[in-house]
């Protein structure tokens, strides 16, 4: 632990707990009183278990992208996490996290607010120009910090959309933690793990979330044989389920065998195929589920393709297949797909 018996940490060991610089912390004392109760021989600081409650609290209110100085002012004024009389419901932490959301609730997709904080140290991700929930967010993946990271991910999906969350936040955390997990080597994997299994954690939680959707034929969300990443295809189910839309969702790496046979049993207007990498960017299964049809002689009827995800740039698009660009033209379009089905 790096601290003699019920001196409490120094500072060096409390930063590695929290995930953050021990220059942070030293900071955080000098500028606005967060400093431990106790020092050794007056002059090392030594964090008690009730000075790592309050930079928790501090660690998750600037995450939150509350600003330090505001989040300081919380943190000395309330009972810190876990310790007695600490409030269930903290209005005023919400209503400062709230404030600092203002600007992303003005527009649908607002910009970077001027003269953004870059992150700094060894630990940081390559973020570059980027909303504060987003950086927010990327430090408590780093500090593996998972109920920061659900509470930062519902706020953005309840106070902006979830077209606008994955667009604005979630997606650029998680390439900035592939680029950062591919220059370190193996180092920042459990980082990119935690972040990928929260983030589909949230798009199931509104996938599953009532929503009174329409009756009618599904859109039919599959990855294309050998395709294993499912959080975009996620992210369209939630969508769908966020609109009402009827969805069935099978996954990873489907056969195409089974994904026709699919098909055929649930009768889809659409067929969303995710491909990540051009090599599981295959035009077999295309073909086969474009020969699949149902319906009497002379109104035979087949889903709309739907060819998503980067796997499928610089392939010749086949005939009757979509290629949206993005989240939110996916959704417009399979939105108008069963509309159109509706009124048949």
């Amino acid at each position: 632990m790096d601290a003699s018996a019920g001196a409490g940490l120094t500072t060096g060991a409390a930063a590695q707990q929290l995930g953050v610089a021990p220059t942070t912390l030293r900071s955080w004392d000098r500028r606005y009183g967060l400093g431990p109760a106790a020092r050794e021989g007056g002059h090392h600081r030594r964090w008690t278990e009730e000075d790592m409650a309050r930079l928790r609290r501090m660690c998750r209110l600037t995450a939150s992208g509350v600003a330090p100085a505001e989040a300081a002012r919380l943190v000395r004024t309330g009972p810190a996490d876990g310790a007695p009389g600490a409030p269930a419901a903290p209005g005023a932490e919400e209503e400062a996290a709230g404030a600092a959301g203002t600007a992303g609730r003005e527009g649908r997709r607002p910009g970077p607010p001027p003269g953004p904080r870059r992150p700094g140290g060894r630990t940081a991700l390559p973020l570059g120009e980027a909303r504060e929930e987003c950086r927010g967010l990327a430090r408590a993946a780093v500090r593996l910090d998972g109920p920061t990271i659900d509470e930062i991910l519902d706020l953005a999906v309840a106070e902006q959309g979830l077209v606008a969350a994955w667009e604005d936040v979630v997606m650029p955390a998680l390439r900035a933690v592939g680029r950062k997990w591919a220059r370190s080597g193996e180092r920042f994997v459990e980082v990119e793990h935690l972040l990928s299994w929260h983030v589909s954690s949230l798009l199931r939680r509104v996938a599953a979330a009532p929503s009174g959707r329409v009756q009618g034929p599904p859109v039919l969300l599959a990855c294309t044989p050998g395709e294993m990443h499912t959080l975009p295809l996620e992210a369209v189910a939630a969508g769908l389920a966020e609109r009402g839309l009827p969805l069935r969702m099978f996954g990873a790496s489907v056969p195409p065998d089974a994904l026709a046979h699919a098909v055929q049993r649930t009768g889809p207007v659409a067929v969303v195929l995710w491909s990540q990498t051009r090599p599981t960017a295959g035009l077999e299964v295309v073909r086969e589920l474009q020969d699949v049809a149902w319906g009497v002689r002379g109104a035979r009827w087949s889903p709309a393709l739907v060819l998503a995800g980067p796997g499928w740039a610089g392939r010749r698009s086949p005939a009757r297949a979509f290629r949206p660009r993005g989240l939110r033209e996916a959704l417009d379009l399979l939105e108008a797909l069963c509309g159109r089905a509706d009124r048949l």
